[in-house]
């Protein structure tokens, strides 16, 4: 937690010397296994909706006494709630020069299984925390503008550099020229001329960051799954990517319902 308070605020800090300071009162454990025991909390950090340190890929199968524990201290110290509200309130900042050549990466692989490791033996209910972050982030217009903005430009480039001007001058900023209930974000094109319909889900964390859709989302992607792609943009701050999945996003994505509607 002091090293995920660090980054949160933007803060250098030394993982290698922090392995080393508890391998000392570990005994019997290696270096492997404190990884290992990091990306385990990671994991339930990102279940019950908090960020995580990017460099800790979630490890799913980890012990239940853990994730208690873990809830235990978030609802004793506040001070961290109040720190991930406001990082997730932030308005971004993009680095000025980017990598478009490396813009889209391959999506994130499931977590593997560990044979050291017993799973939890029940499903971690969610417990009541002040701030769920991945919600709080939803909710910042600027942040979903921003990415909205990079996957504009990436797609008017690839027509250009594909040497088609005319189609890359038609790409069009759905979301902001027509509001936000068409179900997706932006119109691009393939260079055949055939629409690509596009949703963008921006964070400034890590690729596995869970994300929110809308019904009318979900629905439209459904409808049009031969033309409609999500792409997932991420490390927003610092350097950002994207990773992109094609077709319905119930085809797509693990989903998971979080909101009801009733009359």
């Amino acid at each position: 937690m002091a090293m995920l308070t660090l980054e949160l605020c933007g803060q250098r800090y030394n993982k290698a010397a922090h392995n080393r300071a508890l391998l000392a009162k570990l005994p019997g454990r290696n270096r492997s296994s404190v990884e290992f025991k990091h990306q385990n909390i990671s994991a339930v950090l990102r279940d019950i909706g908090q960020p995580w340190i990017i460099g800790y890929k979630p490890m799913g199968n980890r012990q239940a006494a853990l994730a208690l524990h873990i809830v235990d201290w978030l609802e004793q110290h506040g001070e961290l709630q109040q720190l991930i509200a406001r990082h997730a309130d932030q308005p971004p900042a993009t680095p000025g020069v980017l990598d478009w050549q490396h813009f889209i990466t391959p999506a994130p692989t499931p977590d593997t299984r560990s044979v050291q490791e017993s799973p939890a033996p029940y499903q971690l209910q969610r417990p009541f925390l002040a701030v769920d972050y991945s919600a709080r982030e939803a909710r910042n217009a600027a942040l979903g503008l921003a990415g909205e903005q990079l996957v504009l430009s990436y797609e008017q480039q690839r027509l250009e550099r594909a040497g088609h001007d005319l189609l890359a001058a038609k790409v069009e900023h759905i979301a902001k020229t027509r509001g936000d209930g068409a179900g997706f974000d932006i119109l691009s094109f393939n260079t055949d001329s055939r629409e690509r319909f596009i949703e963008v889900k921006t964070t400034t964390l890590a690729a596995e960051t869970p994300f929110y859709l809308s019904r009318n989302e979900l629905l439209f992607s459904q409808a049009h799954a031969s033309q409609y792609h999500l792409f997932r943009v991420f490390n927003l701050k610092q350097q950002p990517r994207a990773f992109v999945r094609s077709g319905a996003l119930d085809a797509s994505c693990q989903l998971e319902a979080v909101g009801w509607r009733g009359w």
